[in-house]
């Protein structure tokens, strides 16, 4: 579980390939991303801070 939230974290592995890397559903591993203090959007935020800057 741990590799597979750091590696989700680093973006070298999509939350669906984490999941399966981890041995549960999506849902799940998003799910358990805030006991790790990982937010499940932070690609999406770092993208969109970009395209408004």
């Amino acid at each position: 579980m741990l590799a597979a939230v750091k590696l989700y974290e680093l973006g070298r592995l999509s939350s669906g390939r984490a999941a399966e890397l981890a041995g549960m559903s999506r849902v799940e591993f998003l799910l358990s991303l805030e006991r790790y203090h990982v937010c499940p959007l932070s690609a999406e935020l770092e993208d969109l801070e970009q395209s408004l800057a």
